[in-house]
């Protein structure tokens, strides 16, 4: 039976050991052993040091290409959009009264601030055709609210810029009195 052991001690250690006295000594060569694969794992930082570089490599060409290739935001692909209009002279037209609901009324005067590209005072009654359409019908209380009001100027400047083909930048509204 001892030599049994002594095999096995010989399969564990490199140089044979008294039967009793070297367990110690084994069980210090086992650790050996078992730390053997850490270190093997602890020499392969290469593939970890690779994989670490390829990630930092991708960041960097991500950065450079957001920053120096990327075309901004507010670049477009179609026509620049055509340029402001420059105020010009502003047509003043006699106030008219418009009908509201329950029998009142709004006496309004308007001035349509033109552009400088207009040479010739345009004819004032498709602006007031316009005017009485958008503002007659509505209550009182409609028109003398300050938001509605901005709200119906604002639809009757659009509907102005179409009839005028863009002649018509902007309405001022230099009458405004309701009964």
């Amino acid at each position: 039976m001892t030599t049994d052991m002594v095999n096995e001690q010989r399969v564990i250690s490199s140089s044979p050991k008294p039967v009793g006295g070297g367990i110690r000594e084994g069980r210090a060569k086992l650790a050996a052993v078992s730390e053997a694969p850490e270190e093997k794992k602890r020499k392969k930082p290469g593939k970890l040091v690779l994989i670490i570089a390829a990630v930092v490599v991708l960041a960097l060409a991500g950065a450079a290409y957001f920053f120096l290739l990327k075309p901004s935001g507010g670049e477009t692909k179609g026509p620049p959009p055509p340029p402001a209009p420059v105020p010009g002279t502003v047509l003043t037209i006699d106030p008219v009264s418009v009908n509201l609901a329950n029998g009142h009324y709004l006496r309004l005067g308007l001035a349509l601030q033109l552009t400088k590209e207009v040479k010739e005072a345009p004819d004032s009654a498709r602006a007031l055709d316009h005017a009485i359409t958008v503002f007659s019908g509505h209550t009182v209380q409609e028109v003398t609210d300050p938001k509605t009001r901005e709200q119906l100027k604002e639809k009757l400047v659009k509907e102005l810029d179409k009839a005028y083909d863009g002649e018509v930048m902007d309405v001022y509204l230099t009458d405004y009195v309701t009964q």
